[in-house]
């Protein structure tokens, strides 16, 4: 990707309508494109960040023996009826309309309902237990609350995985694979997170877990212990800072947080609802137990943002970060024109270096960002690169000419080094580099 074509330019002062960190810089740096409160636009770049956040999904629910499907995001009326959740739904944050002919449709912000309905077709014997399957969609909440950014939105990715099993014990042995699977979802995305009680809401009676990420721009509270890392929502909270941790007594602390993900237990209720059921090995009718697993990609990139930054910028994690390497051109105009022995001039020798190195990192399987651009001083291009926040930072400069290397330097790192190119590449091409 050469940055002179880069669809999205970055931006020299804040938005003036946007407070979170997240918004501020994902919009300064041509990631976003905000159309209204809580509906963002994502960009190349962004576009990119959220891929990698998906694929990581991906992989982690593949290994739990998630298939992957895509559900609607219209739905009937009836089919929410049936579970008892238009009435209450919509009231809350659903958004419901009629169609041409009538019809009373809603936009989805989850998918238990419709997952049910379509598993009485898959399901019939114990023989089909159990059964994972998830999505990454988009969702729609009439949020009252439409704010911070990534953080909270009316449109939004989410990924929701729904379970399958024959019975509860079934379930919680999934149930701790998932919880695996995000930790080390999080763990992946550079996010350390607790996982914490919490109320079941409209979804179920019991008490659910959510994976809330510490940061003073979280809208959650949640009480934990600092030696066990048990935590609690404040909303069902039965500790208090300072108190004894009831599960191994340790103190507790609270801190503000940000939810990235929650696992329910689901039951029997929207299987029941669905008519869903299965027939055990003596040939009884049983219901089917369900569990269901949600991540909000976009949240998570937006969580990333206000954990990873400084006075300059982004700083992405190598592991979600658009590209690995952001190649810089320094010279373009005010490079020596005066040819050398062989008729080039050094502009010309500079920008002939960097196009090679563009082309060799390529080959060699390193994504790079390519800052081509003619008509930004040497300043504006660093200004841009530090805002943007891709992990290694690459200069062809008059000075590297001079020194016959290349100049390295990490984003999270204040100094820089002179390198041969071979070096170059084979420390970029290092996962733990």
């Amino acid at each position: 990707m050469r940055q002179s074509q880069l669809f999205g330019k970055t931006l020299r002062e804040d938005p003036k309508d946007e407070v979170a960190a997240n918004a501020r810089l994902l919009e300064r740096g041509g990631f976003i494109y905000k159309s209204m409160a809580g509906v963002y636009e994502y960009l190349p770049l962004g576009l990119r960040v959220l891929e990698r956040v998906n694929g990581i999904i991906r992989e982690e629910m593949n290994k739990i023996g998630g298939q992957e499907i895509l559900l609607s995001a219209l739905q009937p009326k009836e089919r929410w009826e049936k579970s008892g959740r238009w009435a209450s739904l919509g009231e809350e944050v659903m958004y419901q309309f009629r169609d041409h002919s009538g019809r009373e449709i809603g936009l989805a912000s989850t998918h238990e309902e419709v997952v049910a309905e379509i598993a009485v077709r898959s399901i019939r014997s114990y023989k089909d237990l159990p059964l994972f399957v998830y999505q990454i969609q988009t969702k729609f909440r009439d949020e009252p609350r439409a704010k911070s950014g990534l953080l909270r939105g009316r449109e939004f990715l989410m990924k929701d995985m729904y379970s399958f099993h024959r019975d509860t014990d079934d379930l919680n042995k999934f149930y701790a694979k998932a919880d695996k699977a995000y930790r080390a979802i999080f763990k992946r995305c550079g996010l350390a997170v607790y996982m914490t009680e919490a109320s079941g809401g409209t979804f179920t009676k019991e008490f659910t877990h959510e994976y809330q990420a510490p940061s003073p721009a979280g809208e959650d509270l949640i009480f934990f212990c600092e030696n066990c890392d048990y935590a609690q929502n404040r909303e069902i909270a039965t500790m208090k800072e300072g108190d004894p941790c009831p599960k191994c007594g340790g103190r507790i602390a609270t801190t503000k947080s940000i939810e990235v993900g929650n696992i329910f237990r689901l039951g029997a209720k929207y299987a029941d609802a669905a008519g869903l059921s299965y027939t055990d090995e003596k040939g009884a009718k049983k219901p089917v137990i369900m569990g269901c697993y949600g991540i909000g990609p976009g949240r998570v990139m937006g969580t990333i943002v206000e954990t990873y930054n400084d006075a300059h910028g982004i700083v992405w994690p190598a592991g979600v970060a658009p590209f690995r390497a952001h190649l810089i051109v320094i010279g373009n105009q005010a490079s020596p024109k005066h040819p050398d022995k062989s008729g080039a001039t050094g502009q010309a020798r500079i920008k002939n270096q960097a196009e090679k190195l563009y082309n060799r990192l390529l080959k060699s399987g390193v994504d790079v960002l390519y800052d081509d651009r003619d008509d930004k001083t040497a300043g504006e291009k660093f200004a841009d690169a530090d805002l943007i926040g891709i992990p290694y930072r690459i200069v062809i400069s008059e000075r590297t000419l001079a020194k016959k290397g290349i100049e390295l330097k990490a984003r999270a790192e204040s100094s820089s080094r002179i390198m041969s190119e071979a070096v170059l590449i084979k420390k970029l091409l290092r996962k733990t580099a």
